[in-house]
């Protein structure tokens, strides 16, 4: 299934009133929102319905415009082994690290995931919930 997906924008402040607005429409609403300090690298606005933001939108960086980005999308599984194998298996399959396998706190106690980009630069996702 599908956990979430994500894009980015060359201007973060218009696209995430842009976003705020147009997905208010169908019960969208602006859950979570961390600057590049936390992740890494940039600022990012998570939407969707209460609790767990579904759409993130990223501000672009200056290395890689907006249209250079790549596309994110999170597979949801139901284990922490799940997500290991996902990880193991992608990058047997050619992909390229991009996060190994662990907790990701910083959005919520019992997140587990995975980051594998694949031959095309996309940064795909197997991501748990649950706890151990």
């Amino acid at each position: 299934m599908i956990d979430h997906s994500g894009i980015t924008a060359s201007d973060y402040t218009k696209s995430k009133a842009f976003y705020t607005q147009a997905l208010g429409a169908i019960g969208y609403q602006l859950l979570m929102e961390f600057p590049a300090e936390v992740t890494g690298g940039t600022d990012v606005a998570g939407f969707g319905e209460a609790p767990k933001p579904d759409f993130w939108l990223a501000r672009a960086t200056a290395d890689k415009p907006a249209h250079q980005q790549s596309i994110h999308f999170a597979f949801r599984v139901n284990s922490r082994a799940q997500v290991d194998a996902f990880y193991r298996s992608a990058i047997a399959a050619g992909g390229r690290d991009n996060g190994a396998p662990g907790l990701r706190p910083h959005y919520h106690p019992d997140y587990y995931g995975a980051f594998v980009l694949d031959p095309d630069g996309h940064n795909i996702e197997a991501v748990c919930h649950h706890p151990e």
